[in-house]
C-alpha cells in the first residue's frame, strides 16, 4: 500500500518531508509519520484516501489552493481518492497520515452499514476539528512512531469507525444503484460465506444462492460490497485467524478452522494480507 498510495510516493520523492515511521498494515492500509518545513506540495488526482492529522506546528501549514487556510495542532485534513490540492509550508510541523486505498475503504463501509460499497462518500476535508478522528489518529501516530503493528491496528479500526459516524466526514449517498446484488442477498450471500469458512467456498455456490450465473455474481458482488468474492472470503477467512491466534490453539488446528488447506498455506496467505506471519502476531499479541 505505501508504494502505491501517490500522497505517499509525492511526499517520499517530491518533497523534502522526512519520513519517521511508517507501516504497512495490509489489505490495503498504510500509515506514515512525517516531519516538514519550508516546502511547497502539490497532489494530482490522488490515489486512494488519506487521512491527516497535525500533531506539532501546523499553523505556518498552508493549502494555497483554497484561500491560504493554515492548519493548527489537532487539525483534520481528508483527501479521498482524485482529490488534488497545493500546499505551502513555512514553519515546521509534524503530521501522520492514514492511507486507505478505495477498495478497502469501500469493503469496511459495507460491512459497516450493511450498505451497498457504492453508496460510500468521503468528502474532501481541509483543517477541521474532529477530536474523536483525531484522537483515534494520535494513537495511530504513537503505535507507528513505537512500530506496534497490533497497536496501530486497532487505531485504524477506530479512526475509521469514527469517520463512518461522523455525518461530516463519512455515511451515504443516495445514488441510482444498477445492477449489484439486492441487500437480502447481499446479506445471505455473507451470512453463507461467514457459516462456511472452515471449508472449501466455490463460486458456483455463491452464484446459486444469488440465482445469478458465475460470471454476473462475480461483477455483482465486487460491486455491491466493494471488494471481489475472492478478496472478501480471504478477508473473513484471515479476521478469524486473528481473532483465533489470541488464543492458545495450534496453527495448524486454526489454519484448519479458517479454511486454508495446511499452516503453511496460512501463513503465506497471513503474511500476504497482513505482512506479517501468524506466529509473529501471536507474539505480538502477547507481548513476548
Amino acid at each position: 500500500m505505501l508504494q502505491t498510495s501517490s500522497v505517499f510516493s509525492s511526499l517520499s520523492a517530491s518533497s523534502r518531508a522526512e519520513r519517521l515511521n511508517a507501516l504497512d498494515l495490509g489489505e490495503g492500509r498504510a500509515s506514515a509519520l512525517w516531519r516538514n518545513s519550508h516546502d511547497r506540495m502539490s497532489y494530482e488526482r490522488a490515489d486512494g484516501h488519506t487521512f491527516s492529522c497535525y500533531l506539532r506546528g501546523g499553523d505556518g501549514t498552508r493549502r494555497i489552493d483554497a484561500g491560504s487556510i493554515h492548519g493548527w495542532p489537532g487539525a483534520l485534513c481528508i483527501m479521498p481518492q482524485g482529490a488534488s490540492s497545493e500546499w505551502e509550508i513555512t514553519d515546521p510541523f509534524d503530521f501522520v497520515h492514514l492511507y486507505v486505498s478505495d477498495q478497502e475503504l469501500r469493503r469496511l463501509f459495507s460491512e459497516t452499514f450493511d450498505r451497498d460499497a457504492r453508496m460510500m462518500v468521503i468528502p474532501e476535508t481541509t483543517f477541521q476539528e474532529a477530536p474523536r478522528l483525531a484522537g483515534a489518529l494520535g494513537q495511530l501516530a504513537r503505535a507507528t512512531a513505537g512500530g506496534e503493528r497490533l497497536l496501530a491496528e486497532q487505531a485504524l479500526t477506530a479512526a475509521v469507525g469514527h469517520l463512518f459516524l461522523d455525518p461530516r466526514y463519512g455515511g451515504e449517498k443516495r445514488v441510482d444503484l444498477r445492477g449489484g446484488l439486492a441487500p437480502a442477498v447481499r446479506r445471505r450471500l455473507i451470512e453463507f460465506i461467514e457459516a462456511s469458512l472452515h471449508r472449501v467456498i466455490t463460486l458456483q455456490e455463491l452464484a446459486t444462492i444469488a440465482g445469478l450465473s458465475e460470471f454476473h455474481l462475480q461483477r455483482m458482488f465486487s460491486l455491491s460490497c466493494g471488494v471481489s468474492p475472492h478478496g472478501f472470503i480471504l478477508n473473513r477467512r484471515i479476521d478469524r485467524a486473528r481473532r483465533m491466534l489470541e488464543g492458545t490453539e495450534p496453527i495448524a488446528q486454526i489454519a484448519s478452522a479458517c479454511g486454508f488447506s495446511s499452516q503453511s498455506h496460512l501463513t503465506r496467505m497471513f503474511k500476504v494480507v497482513t505482512g506479517t506471519t501468524p506466529s509473529a502476531y501471536r507474539r505480538a499479541m502477547s507481548g513476548a
